[in-house]
């Protein structure tokens, strides 16, 4: 027979992290389909590779004006109401993206404009999904779980490409169908499922545990008292107002460390497709290609956190997520060869993948309730800014210089710099650590 805790968590994990998983999996695949969207969008629009990178990246400075104001909302009103609410709204704007030309058209704003202003809503809309995600799993499971947790969830987004990109890449196929090109098609498509799942959130999520009523009662008080243990543990070392977390200088290093994740993330994946479909590959061969290193990562991410988790170490395990990272986007500049590429940037991405579930261990172990509402927001819409600046980046070195070398080695680059400042910071690992024999006996559950 089970014990309680093993019970518990085992009947949390089932009913929250293949749905939460789902709905990541449908944010993720909006956010950067985009990408196989370019391979024929950018000469449809008469977009250049700069322009491309500008509007792709413009998504972050707006995701990041509204993510802290996003995450305390989602702390008052509740979970299920909020993301249903980013959810239609970031489905929406996604599918206006198909409607580009006309919208330009009855605007007179011309096609750039117009790329540029739906991208920026799309970040206004969806800003709050990803960290109010992150802080939702704070409300329901213990810190020693939250590595492989995380993991299991952010597996989503190496998934979403590894199995959106062949799809893209067929959906690219259907020009003419309904008198719409392909790549409008891609944004139909892909965007019906988030405006269809924010009905099913709104009445399936659970906002707190103690509402949980698919848990025994016995269940529901074990999990309070553990959380709340772990609660007054944190705030004995670390109890931290929302105005200060936001002047809190290790919130600041973990955010500009996260800089450097997210810039390996975005930098590369949104340019990826490109630089796949110039080996000479067709559209269809392309969304195959470029599914290896996402696919290959997914698996290594899970392994990642629940090795973290098992021996209660993280800042190990963050910084060397993203030395694998810097190397294999190193390594991809190193050769011409169409295989020996793909296998530098699947390298990368176990590093990438592996290293984000560790990641955010850190500052949930020293923060907890609005503050850690604010402070998860403010770590990811800080560090999003990568996501302007990396594909930005790589597009406007592309067109100076006619290639991604220079780009793919900036982007290694900032992962050197983010593995550096990991090391310089401390850890508050006494949860972890309090737990980690316990960890290693529970194995099973996942």
């Amino acid at each position: 027979m089970e014990n309680l805790e093993t019970r518990t968590i085992r009947k949390i994990s089932a009913r929250l992290i293949p749905f939460l998983m789902v709905c990541y999996f449908i944010a993720y695949l909006d956010r950067v389909n985009v990408g196989f969207a370019a391979l024929t969008m950018n000469k449809a629009l008469g977009l250049t590779a700069t322009m491309f990178g500008f509007g792709s990246g413009i998504f972050f400075l707006t995701y990041f004006l509204f993510e802290v104001p996003s995450n305390l909302a989602l702390d008052k009103f509740g979970a299920r109401k909020w993301i249903a609410r980013i959810m239609v709204s970031w489905g929406i704007l996604s599918g206006l993206m198909a409607f580009i030309p006309d919208i330009a058209r009855a605007t007179g704003l011309g096609n750039e404009i117009t790329f540029y202003v739906i991208r920026a809503l799309l970040g206004f809309a969806e800003a709050g999904f990803f960290p109010g995600i992150i802080f939702y799993l704070t409300l329901w499971y213990p810190s020693v779980y939250r590595g492989r947790i995380v993991g299991a969830f952010m597996a989503a987004i190496p998934l979403s490409s590894a199995i959106g990109s062949p799809i893209s890449g067929m959906i690219l196929g259907m020009n003419g169908v309904g008198g719409l090109d392909g790549w409008q098609w891609l944004f139909i498509i892909e965007a019906a499922p988030a405006v269809l799942l924010a009905f099913v959130t709104y009445f399936y999520l659970t906002d707190l545990p103690a509402d949980a009523h698919w848990l025994e009662p016995d269940e529901r008080v074990w999990l309070a008292d553990r959380l709340d243990a772990e609660r007054r543990q944190r705030e004995a070392a670390h109890k931290l107002s929302v105005l200060e977390v936001m002047g809190n200088p290790r919130v600041w290093a973990l955010a500009l460390v996260y800089f450097g994740l997210v810039a390996c993330n975005y930098g590369v994946g949104f340019w990826l497709p490109q630089i796949i479909k110039a080996f000479g590959l067709s559209n269809a061969a392309t969304g195959w290609v470029t599914a290896i290193p996402y696919a290959i990562g997914a698996a290594f991410m899970v392994w990642y956190g629940y090795h973290s988790d098992a021996t209660g170490e993280r800042k190990g395990h963050t910084a060397v997520g993203l030395l694998i990272a810097a190397a294999g986007i190193a390594a991809s500049t190193l050769t011409g060869n169409p295989a020996l590429t793909i296998v530098a940037f699947t390298i990368g991405a176990c590093g990438v993948f592996g290293t984000l579930p560790v990641f955010w261990t850190l500052p949930t172990a020293v923060l907890s309730g609005t503050a850690a509402a604010a402070g998860i927001a403010a770590i990811n819409s800080i560090g999003n800014l990568a996501g302007f600046a990396g594909p930005y980046a790589m597009g406007w070195i592309k067109d100076a210089t006619g290639s991604f070398t220079g780009g793919l080695l900036l982007i290694a680059a900032l992962a050197i710099v983010a593995m550096a400042m990991v090391l310089a910071l401390g850890h508050e690992d006494a949860v972890e650590r309090a737990r980690a024999a316990a960890a290693a006996q529970r194995a099973e559950l996942f």
